[in-house]
């Protein structure tokens, strides 16, 4: 497979090609234009699955750099033979930079990291309840309202730990990571079909809590 084959040539434009040519010969700047659409989501991943145990000693910010830094030196040997898109490439060494944060800042604590991940070769941290709530309550919750805004939360987190780990983690996939039903599939090792059912059906018993919530989905980004 060419560099002309990473992610869906037939959707990528000729400067996309031409960045990927001429990152692939070693162009920083090609590198850092390819790289720059995808730090947004990146930085959403981590904050999603960052233990917060190390959050005091580790910017998520400084862990998408390091993403980078570790895919400039990996780049030439992905280009060579991409067996997947950019950006899932991009995801899969920020759930292998994540790990090797969570041993040297936890050392053996790193095995109480919450639950990591493992589908189909796919390491990568579990996003914990509570992050995901955080993500979901509504900031617009003023200082007055911030023990309702808590106790909401606590609900919410709640409700996120009795779905079922896998319909838990393709909710993640697709309502936070904003990966395609297809992406989410590859991730989980599970056809598109099966990965859009678990989808739906995890949205639909999250929405059920949230609405039997005081407040109901107004209170929340679902």
């Amino acid at each position: 497979m060419t560099a002309e084959a990473v992610g869906n040539p037939s959707d990528e434009n000729a400067d996309e090609l031409t960045r990927i040519r001429l990152a692939r010969a070693g162009d920083a700047a090609a590198w850092a234009e390819l790289f720059e659409p995808h730090r947004a989501r990146l930085r959403r991943i981590i904050d999603l699955r960052l233990d917060r145990r190390v959050r005091g000693r580790i910017d998520p910010s400084d862990v998408v750099q390091e993403v980078a830094i570790e895919a400039v030196r990996l780049l030439p040997k992905y280009l060579e033979t991409p067996e997947m898109p950019l950006f899932l490439w991009l995801r899969w060494l920020t759930g292998k930079t994540m790990q090797a944060l969570h041993r040297r800042h936890l050392g053996v604590q790193a095995r109480e990291v919450g639950r990591e991940v493992r589908l189909d070769n796919w390491p990568m941290p579990e996003a914990s309840s509570v992050a995901i709530a955080a993500q979901l309550v509504d900031k617009a919750y003023t200082p007055s309202r911030a023990a309702a805004r808590s106790e909401q939360k606590l609900r919410l987190q709640q409700a996120i730990d009795s779905l079922d780990p896998i319909d838990r983690e393709v909710l993640v996939l697709r309502h936070f990571e904003e990966l395609t039903a297809e992406e989410s599939a590859r991730v989980l090792g599970i056809d598109r079909s099966a990965a859009s059912k678990r989808y739906m059906r995890a949205l639909k018993r999250l929405k059920a809590h949230i609405e039997a919530m005081p407040g109901g989905a107004g209170s929340f980004r679902l």
